[in-house]
């Protein structure tokens, strides 16, 4: 019997014994704590020691959704070993994101996170405490902020302008391109130049590693999920299967992440790192260098804040953009309604830029309309330390929260045919010449009907950048090509949600694009 075998029966004799003691012990502290009278939220029927297990399917935001249309939006789940309550509306998600948004601060702590490299080193996933704030606020005030984001503007611009050249190129050609893979190079292009100055999605072999390990990470995180759900012992077993992929992965990062912060100390050296062309990296050694510092990072703390950076910016960007184009293909009035906006603004003989959004009402709409329909995370993780309660309910302490930001965002209480695209449901907000602080205030969950990024302190930080670039980068796609899907007239794209943690298409958009205006005519 191979080890691999031996592995695999080792898991699912351990999945049923484990699951079995955990039934039982539940069981028993369940009697024994009934004196307790705790109030939890409602609960579908289960079933013994899988509990809930068996009504989730590899989308968990169209489980969550299903069961909340049928049990109400506010659930409460046992899913194998683990307690998740499941939020489903605004005025519950309210609770957790504003009215008790300290009390909901924190991130579950996933399965192997203190055996892996990194451990529990990063930003993203960090317990609520004194490193998360200090790397908050050195996000908010340095990495993220507006001086910082618009010194790397020239960088996107350049992004933009190669993929569009490439996309001529395929035009001309009446060549077939893969429009999600083009736009994973173009996000990953970006954002390994704002992070430390060099393109890593180009045709070479090393951007090719940097490529398949962004699918590597996101493939290995969803395997390792596994393990939250069924609980120890079992994360043992499944540490024994997924943990090496894990380590594997990371390390790979590693070692590109150590050769890029060896030149940039080196350059630092000579050079300091408070030059005009600094990126991400040099700021974040300086402070890692600073002894004075108000939290001393380590270096393991630097590599994984880049780490979390990189993947988090790169697949769910991709993603967005991508669905909104597809939604434009299969709405030619709305793709005319935008082109004619763009041409109103900037004319017939230069580009869009990111200084043209504010004065784009209806180019905004459809991205807020395509961010509502397709959220980069379709459920928002939280955890609450301490027992505490939601709408008159008990939330014991170390539960899992999922907030279901997809089906928040098509509720049809408060959206009108929500699954509809319908960009105009959001230009009674967006009035041309709104600042970038107003748009922000918009995108970062202050209207609760609207979380495409989440929100309260948790938010993810880097929205407003997001929602700036991928704006740009639908205004440039529309501006200069019309997309035949599959190089055929009028067939309109297959707007299948596949499975995932995210929303990826279950199949590729793949168009030949077709020349509307050509930014390099003058070449």
């Amino acid at each position: 019997m191979t080890e691999t075998n031996t592995y695999i029966l080792c898991f699912i004799f351990c999945f049923i014994s484990t699951l079995l003691l955990q039934y039982l012990f539940h069981r028993s502290k369940t009697t024994k704590s009934s004196s307790n009278l705790r109030r939890l939220p409602p609960s579908p029927p289960s079933i013994p020691i899988l509990g809930h297990l068996h009504l989730l399917s590899p989308s968990l935001h169209k489980s969550f959704t299903a069961l909340s249309s049928k049990f109400g939006p506010l659930l409460c789940l046992q899913l194998g070993a683990v307690r998740c309550i499941v939020v489903s509306s605004a005025s519950l998600a309210t609770e957790v994101f504003k009215t008790q948004d300290l009390a909901f601060s924190s991130r579950p702590k996933f399965a192997f996170s203190d055996e892996t490299p990194y451990g529990s080193s990063g930003f993203f996933a960090a317990p609520y405490g004194d490193y998360w704030r200090f790397m908050k606020k050195l996000t908010m005030t340095e990495l993220l902020a507006p001086k910082q984001v618009e010194r790397s503007r020239a960088v996107r611009y350049e992004e933009v302008l190669r993929f569009l050249r490439k996309m001529v190129a395929a035009a001309n050609n009446n060549q077939l391109v893969d429009v999600g893979a083009e736009l994973m190079k173009l996000t990953n292009n970006s954002i390994c130049r704002m992070m430390m100055s060099i393109r890593c999605a180009d045709d070479s072999d090393e951007s090719e590693k940097i490529r398949q390990l962004v699918k590597d990470t996101m493939e290995v995180g969803a395997k390792v999920a596994f393990g939250d759900v069924v609980g120890w012992p079992l994360k043992r077993v499944a540490f024994w299967v997924y943990g090496k992929q894990a380590i594997d992965v990371t390390m790979r990062y590693d070692a590109i992440l150590e050769k890029a912060l060896k030149q940039h100390e080196e350059r630092g050296k000579v050079e300091g790192f408070d030059r005009e062309d600094r990126d991400l990296m040099d700021i974040i050694l300086k402070v890692h260098q600073d002894s004075q510092a108000e939290f001393k990072i380590t270096r393991t703390n630097v590599k994984a804040f880049l780490l979390d950076l990189f993947v988090g910016g790169t697949g769910t960007s991709t993603e967005v953009m991508q669905w909104i184009i597809a939604e434009l293909i299969n709405h030619p009035k709305e793709l005319k309604k935008l082109r004619e906006e763009i041409l109103s603004v900037v004319g017939d003989s230069r580009l869009v830029q990111e200084n043209d959004v504010p004065h784009m009402p209806y180019l905004q709409a459809v991205v807020k309309e395509g961010l509502r329909m397709y959220p980069a995370v379709p459920v928002a993780m939280r955890s609450c330390p301490q027992s505490c309660k939601i709408n008159g309910y008990d939330i014991p302490e170390n539960t899992m929260v999922g907030v279901n930001l997809f089906a928040i965002m098509r509720d049809p209480n408060s959206w009108e045919d929500p699954n509809e695209f319908r960009p105009e449901r959001f230009i009674s907000q967006a009035k041309e010449g709104d600042s970038m602080k107003q748009i922000q205030y918009e995108i970062k969950g202050q209207n609760f009907n609207f979380v495409p990024f989440g929100g309260g302190r948790r938010g993810c930080p880097g929205s407003t950048l997001a929602f700036t670039t991928s704006t740009v980068v639908i205004a440039a796609m529309v501006q200069c090509f019309d997309w035949k899907v599959d190089g055929k007239e009028e067939k309109k794209a297959n707007m299948e949600i596949g499975s995932g943690l995210g929303l990826p298409m279950a199949h590729p958009l793949n168009c030949v694009p077709v020349v509307k205006f050509n930014p390099f005519a003058s070449d």
